[in-house]
């Protein structure tokens, strides 16, 4: 290094972002679309809908972040990090309560085969050594199958991931935008080779 001053001067503008509006659709059209949703991505979409949640909010609740007595959901560790309560809605508690059922057999099931471990944020794994094997810390929506953890070498089961919620709200949306040009009274489309 020479330290010596640079004679130059730079005048730096910071680039701006371009302004993207989201694409919201009206209420019918997602009446519609949910229409051709069925089962666990069904419900997530509608919490979705119905909550305010975001797609990785969704996906990361856990039993005890629900209160069925209060109709709320607990948001935790949400994009500003400030946890957050969030209405549970009225229609949703009979299919989230089902989902509850299905996902508690599932943890059982796990359990006797020896896993039943879920990944706890920050440090609670050594807080509380065996609070990942209960009930309040499982996922609302597991995946389908169990995944070595790259923080302990475990095998646990983590939330579904996000992208077969995407995936299922584009194939509804492909699919009632199908239905929707092409009419029950008119000839069915064109198939392609």
């Amino acid at each position: 290094m020479l330290d010596l001053p640079l004679e130059l001067t730079f005048q730096s503008v910071q680039a701006k972002r371009p302004k993207h509006l989201p694409t919201v659709l009206s209420k019918t059209e997602v009446e519609r679309v949910l229409r051709q949703m069925s089962g666990e991505t069904l419900l997530m979409t509608q919490l979705l809908y119905g909550s305010g949640l975001r797609l990785m909010e969704c996906l990361r609740l856990r039993v005890k972040d629900v209160d069925f007595e209060q109709h709320q959901i607990m948001v935790r560790d949400p994009k500003g990090l400030h946890d957050r309560t969030t209405m549970l809605p009225l229609t949703l508690k009979l299919s989230l309560q089902a989902q509850l059922q299905a996902v508690k057999h599932l943890h059982e099931r796990d359990l006797a085969s020896g896993h039943g471990e879920v990944s706890l944020p920050n440090a609670l794994t050594h807080k509380y050594p065996n609070a990942a094997k209960e009930w309040a810390w499982q996922f609302i929506f597991p995946s389908s199958q169990l995944s070595l953890d790259p923080y302990d070498g475990k095998m646990k089961r983590h939330h579904k991931h996000e992208s077969v919620l995407q995936k299922a709200v584009r194939r509804a949306a492909e699919l009632e935008a199908i239905r929707h040009r092409f009419p029950q009274s008119s000839p069915a489309p064109p198939q392609t080779a």
